[in-house]
């Protein structure tokens, strides 16, 4: 035996590598069904797809698209984040340097701003697809208020991000979408302070805007896109055609 197989050996019968892999290679029908129950990621997914899950004019793949831009915008809003400070003073000018200085600033930015329209434009048709298919019928009807909930994260997260820019369009946007907050009956005037952070749109709104844009919509998202996967295999895969 050489040196590197006893190397392997020791380390397989190591405490830290059972409990990483807990089972071993899974080559029948038991330690595979371990295999899948022990690992978060591939318990997400069902065991078995049905014939009519896999077929592309059935879905459109827009749940898996949705998602995918999901991924897409959480990886160049990261990329954003290193050359951007919220702030009222240099939040344009940083927009501005980070499209004719910053590498690949310019594609990441288009990628992020087009990312975000396309989300909402397929989370919108995955939502329609899904009411036509009757997918909020028995027993999926609490996926269907997860998905609702995912929209509105999604509009929301499209919302927050419009005033990062800080120039007239995103200022005058947000100045009216938050006017809005008037008309919100009883509530209407502390709801209106909680996101402007004052009387008007200034310094609190866009610290506000960032934070909520950039933490904790994405984290309340992800636990909800978490828990719409698991809840896709518990209720027995894609619903099928009526």
């Amino acid at each position: 035996m050489s040196f590197w197989q006893r190397v392997d050996q020791s380390i397989r019968r190591s405490s830290v590598w059972r409990s990483l892999f807990r089972q071993a290679y899974p080559n029948d029908e038991r330690s595979r069904a371990m295999a899948v129950m022990n690992n978060v990621f591939l318990h997400i997914h069902p065991v078995r797809v049905r014939q009519h899950a896999v077929k592309f004019a059935y879905t459109f793949c827009l749940g898996g698209l949705s998602f995918f831009l999901f991924l897409v915008l959480t990886v160049t809003g990261v990329y954003l984040m290193f050359f951007y400070v919220p702030s009222a003073t240099s939040a344009y000018s940083d927009i501005l340097r980070i499209q004719s200085e910053v590498p690949f600033g310019l594609l990441t930015r288009n990628i992020h701003r087009w990312g975000a329209h396309l989300m909402v434009f397929f989370v919108f048709l995955h939502m329609m697809r899904v009411f036509y298919h009757g997918a909020y019928k028995p027993p999926r009807e609490f996926n269907w208020v997860v998905g609702v909930v995912l929209l509105f994260l999604t509009v929301g997260l499209s919302f927050s991000g419009y005033l990062l820019p800080w120039d007239q369009i995103a200022y005058w946007a947000i100045t009216i979408g938050t006017n809005m907050a008037n008309y919100f009956p009883i509530l209407n005037r502390p709801f209106q302070l909680l996101i402007l952070g004052g009387i008007e749109v200034g310094q609190n709104t866009l610290l506000r805007f960032y934070v909520a844009h950039v933490l904790a919509l994405p984290l309340v998202a992800a636990i909800f896109l978490a828990v719409h996967f698991w809840r896709i295999r518990k209720d027995g895969g894609i619903s099928g055609p009526l």
